[in-house]
């Protein structure tokens, strides 16, 4: 049996890959299961119904802080219980919980993977005690060699220590053709500082005073969202600029826009990005993490650097300004999407890594 656990407080990038993967997996005659740790919140049982609806088992453990002792000792009674072959973890909570309980209960392999950009990673010392505890880890993967970088300059692993394992796409049907002639822009992520909000109302602003039929829809929630309306008023663009707050499915507002743009300032792989290329629209992103490993510079969209208003601006004028120019990119970016990022692919590197990984345990 193949375990994979994760702290889940709701469905984003991670919680979606593991609903696609996991039920790839099991198609595949893999006996896999779910761990979630929880605080009790209603995304993570959200969650749960989805993954239940996809036919994985799912079991769930409460923790009630970042340090909770007693779902620890749960947590390795459990493993002592299921004797999973293979315990994979995902994310921060589950790599420190989960491998430490894995450990203890002398799971025979185990596999970790790292799945994005956080703060909290640059703090003292963090690095000394993440690598301490991947060190339990038999396989580390991750979600692109960008973050592999990131996690070498940052915490000091070795890139070359990590597979690459990309996340996939499920092709959604033929995408519809871009027929509104009003340049329009969309950004899709939480509204927190990461995900380079404040950087783009700078340059859309200034990208509108030499195209000003341009519009910016921004589909997503969080802390930010009175600041960000704020600062469009300032800039005086705020009636150009509409906040959609959650979006399901998102491939709708995808639809509505001509061009996507991605402004982050850390991207583990950029789901958004692949999202838009999959339905046929040209992106716009920091050439950070693993977007420069799906956007192709000149080719499906345009790369500019990470926090930089000047540049950016000058990409939205290039693409916004030219529709037909816009269309084509993003015919090639789904060309791109199809070919090289399906969720068979991630599906088909993951089974290729657990075989390899269980070759020592089973002869």
């Amino acid at each position: 049996m193949i375990l994979h656990v994760q702290k889940v407080a709701g469905i984003s990038g991670s919680e979606a890959h593991l609903l696609s993967l996991l039920p790839g997996l099991r198609a595949r005659g893999w006996d896999v299961r779910m761990l979630m740790l929880h605080e009790d919140e209603p995304g993570a049982w959200d969650f749960a119904r989805a993954l239940e609806a996809r036919g994985v088992p799912l079991d769930a453990i409460r923790v009630r802080s970042d340090v909770d002792p007693v779902a620890f000792v749960r947590l390795v009674g459990y493993l002592v219980r299921m004797r999973p072959e293979i315990l994979h973890t995902h994310l921060i909570h589950a790599e420190w919980y989960a491998l430490l309980a894995g450990a203890a209960a002398r799971v025979p392999v185990r596999f970790t993977t790292k799945h994005g950009f956080n703060e909290f990673r640059e703090a003292p010392y963090f690095g000394v005690a993440d690598r301490a505890v991947a060190s339990l880890a038999h396989v580390h993967i991750a979600i692109s060699r960008g973050l592999a970088r990131y996690l070498e300059d940052v915490e000091g692993f070795d890139r070359e220590s990590f597979e690459i394992v990309h996340y996939g796409i499920e092709p959604n049907g033929e995408p519809k053709v871009y027929a509104d002639g009003v340049p329009r822009l969309l950004c899709v992520g939480r509204l927190i500082p990461i995900k380079g909000h404040v950087v783009l109302l700078r340059a859309f602003a200034a990208a509108r005073k030499q195209l000003p039929d341009l519009e910016l829809e921004i589909a997503g929630r969080g802390p930010l969202e009175p600041a960000l309306k704020a600062l469009a008023r300032e800039l005086g663009i705020l009636d150009a600029v509409t906040f959609l707050g959650h979006v399901s499915p998102i491939q709708s507002a995808i639809e509505r826009a001509a061009v996507v743009v991605v402004p982050s300032m850390g991207e583990g792989f950029g789901m958004v990005a692949l999202e838009s290329m999959e339905r046929a629209r040209p992106v716009i992103a920091a050439e950070i993490g693993g977007l420069g490993e799906l956007v192709r510079d000149g080719e499906t969209g345009i790369l500019v650097p990470a926090g930089e208003a000047e540049p950016l601006s000058a990409a939205i004028l290039r693409l916004a300004g030219d529709l037909e120019l816009a269309r084509s990119m993003g015919e090639a970016g789904r060309r791109r999407a199809l070919s090289r990022f399906l969720q068979q692919f991630c599906t088909e590197r993951t089974e290729l890594l657990y075989e390899d990984a269980l070759v020592p345990v089973t002869t």
